[in-house]
């Protein structure tokens, strides 16, 4: 069995803690050690979210610059938090839920209007492609103009995948959250409703964005009459 190379240890590494931070230990706090006999539902609650937040900060902090993703993750985090220990009515929550993936979907859109094209940010801040011989090679076709639209079709597909996460995050936060909060019974309910974004919401949501990317690489190909290959960093 060959060794991990450094890369692959870092992607494997960021994964296995997002998973291990943001979804094993707040759901086995809020479903297991929420009742009277252990930290109750309050301290339950506070400790399950520091995982998530304190994760969040320290990505954010290791990185040494500002993600919008990241700090509205934490953000968002820190409402359901707070709306849980001012015990307001779940049906707040489930707006909460979606409406925070609503909004992304809405700057999405409207970056394509600005000179902070979410997609064109994406591909240079992960350096993906090699934009300089990229647009040489579509100003040699003449295809230049085509490539914005089909960058444009990407962020709306984008736009969409949080439009989707939106709707199955309401829907799921009605179905989960039925109990009174401040309970034990709500706790674990909020932990089942962690434990089943991942397969319910994020899920579909890395498909779109598959997908949508796909068909960006595609058009690359089409439009440049050369291997995408050609292009990639």
């Amino acid at each position: 069995m060959s060794a991990a190379t450094p890369t692959e240890q870092k992607k494997s590494g960021g994964l296995l803690g997002n998973l291990i931070f943001n979804i094993v230990l707040p759901v086995l706090i809020l479903s297991k050690f929420s009742t009277n006999d252990y930290l109750g539902p309050v301290w339950g609650l506070v400790i399950a979210l520091c995982f998530p937040v304190g994760f969040g900060l320290y990505e954010l902090y290791k990185s040494g610059k500002v993600n919008f993703f990241s700090v509205v993750g934490i953000i968002s985090v820190l409402l359901t938090g707070g709306m849980s220990l001012l015990q307001l009515d779940p049906k707040y929550i489930a707006i909460k839920e979606a409406a925070v993936p609503g909004v992304i979907g809405v700057l999405v859109l409207f970056s394509q209007q600005t000179k902070f094209h979410l997609i064109k940010s994406m591909l240079l801040n992960a350096q993906l492609l090699n934009f300089d011989k990229l647009n040489a090679a579509l100003e040699k076709k003449q295809t230049t103009a085509q490539f914005e639209e089909k960058l444009n079709t990407t962020n709306q597909l984008l736009a969409g995948s949080f439009f989707l996460s939106s709707i199955l995050n309401y829907l799921l936060a009605k179905w989960v959250l039925v109990s009174a909060p401040g309970t034990a019974a709500y706790n674990e309910e909020l932990g089942r409703m962690t434990a089943l974004s991942y397969p319910v919401i994020v899920l579909p949501m890395m498909v779109l964005m598959m997908a949508a990317m796909w068909y960006l690489f595609s058009q690359i190909g089409r439009l440049t009459g050369e291997d995408v290959e050609q292009f990639l960093q």
